[in-house]
């Protein structure tokens, strides 16, 4: 259930094993949040969102109006429970545990992935060309400085530059850099283009016998004891032996038919992806990510993906226009001749985040016997597709 990046690369890691697998979702293959994401492969910068550091920014990120992170009560008491398991989970122990587990992850979903592509050469305007996340203060830098070294000793492979050395490692920074007080850099970085990766995963699986079962709404469940049967749909029941639930942010309510609750909230956010100029100096090769502004930029074949911002508002499909014009102005601050801004082609999508920042993965304590959870990647869900993909199959179909 679920044809986004994370359902797809299960229903191949399944495959892959000799498995018959059908696909059911509501759209076609990753038009939800893996549509027009962030496109960053961010293998090495995994620091979840819960972290001591939020405390004192949470009023300057809760009552600015430019602010990146926006809260919207509601009458919803899973809204409250989300949101109060998230602040228990900003301190240090959680936040140093949490990145750990992710990063170990994060190196499983990289060697899985570059297999997959290795073996399936799908276009996907891949990338290998490293990431810069900017800091605007030296105090910004030196927090960042202290979560590199606490990531070194996990293998991570990062290091701190000046702001001179990012403008020679992307030029298109030169103009830039009296704003910046300096950087963290990881070479291995790499970007995609997750949509046209979907589209082409879904031919791959297609040709194989993978059944694309598209345009159908889980409803709910037929259950027999403690497994399920089938599964309702809007376009009828579908039975099997196995199931698993990696619809993202509709994974909570649909796991409520069971009696099930799931710690995931649609985190909104927003992109645009501009055409870009000829002028290649002007144009980021590097991937960037501004700390200040938290907003991430890819390039993806002859084209600038530019996305960012966490909202709490939930199933919110409305892109306001603020917030657009606010990632254009971003983009016009750091790369002023990257693209003429005619074409922003503006997107949201509902990313769906656990309060630690760690996804669901495997049977849950009180659930039916034969379903499986792979859900909650937040932001992350590209970079960790193909590793929570790899541990469902490890669970369904032992190597």
């Amino acid at each position: 259930m679920g044809a986004g990046i994370v359902g797809l690369a299960t229903a191949y890691e399944l495959q892959q094993r000799g498995l018959q697998v059908t696909v059911i979702d509501q759209a076609q293959p990753g038009t939800g949040a893996s549509g027009g994401n962030g496109a960053q492969l961010s293998y090495s910068y995994v620091q979840p969102l819960a972290d001591a550091s939020i405390w004192r920014q949470l009023p300057r990120l809760l009552l600015s109006p430019s602010s990146p992170l926006k809260l919207r009560p509601q009458w919803d008491t899973h809204q409250w429970h989300w949101g109060l398991a998230f602040l228990r989970a900003c301190n240090r122990h959680t936040s140093e545990r949490s990145t750990e587990r992710l990063l170990a992850l994060a190196a499983l979903s990289r060697h899985r992935f570059e297999a997959m592509l290795q073996s399936e050469s799908i276009d996907c305007d891949f990338s290998r060309t490293g990431k810069l996340v900017l800091y605007d203060t030296p105090a910004g830098l030196a927090s960042a400085q202290r979560q590199m070294e606490l990531q070194r000793a996990w293998g991570s492979q990062q290091q701190a530059v000046s702001a001179a050395r990012c403008a020679e490692i992307e030029p298109a920074l030169q103009h830039y850099q009296h704003r910046i007080a300096g950087a963290i850099y990881t070479p291995s970085e790499c970007a995609a283009d997750c949509l046209k990766l979907c589209q082409g995963l879904q031919a791959v699986l297609a040709a194989r016998g993978v059944r694309f079962l598209l345009g159908a709404r889980v409803q709910g469940f037929v259950r027999q004891g403690r497994r399920i049967a089938a599964v309702r749909t809007s376009a009828g029941a579908v039975e099997a032996q196995q199931f698993v639930l990696a619809l993202g942010s509709h994974s909570h309510p649909v796991a409520r038919t069971l009696g099930l609750r799931l710690p995931v909230y649609p985190l909104k956010g927003y992109s645009i992806t501009l055409d870009t100029t000829e002028a290649s100096a002007t144009v980021p090769r590097v991937n960037v990510t501004d700390a200040a502004r938290k907003v991430v930029f890819a390039r993806i074949g002859h084209r600038l993906r530019v996305a960012g911002m966490a909202e709490l508002v939930g199933h919110d499909a409305r892109i306001p226009p603020a917030r657009i014009e606010s990632l254009c102005q971003a983009t016009r601050a750091l790369f002023p001749g990257c693209s003429q801004f005619e074409e922003l082609r503006p997107w949201t999508g509902m990313r769906p985040a656990t309060p630690t920042g760690l996804p669901v993965v495997g049977p849950h304590a009180s659930g039916p016997a034969n379903l499986l959870l792979n859900t909650g990647h937040g932001s992350l869900g590209f970079t960790l597709a193909f590793g929570t993909a790899a541990q469902v199959a490890e669970l369904l179909a032992p190597a």
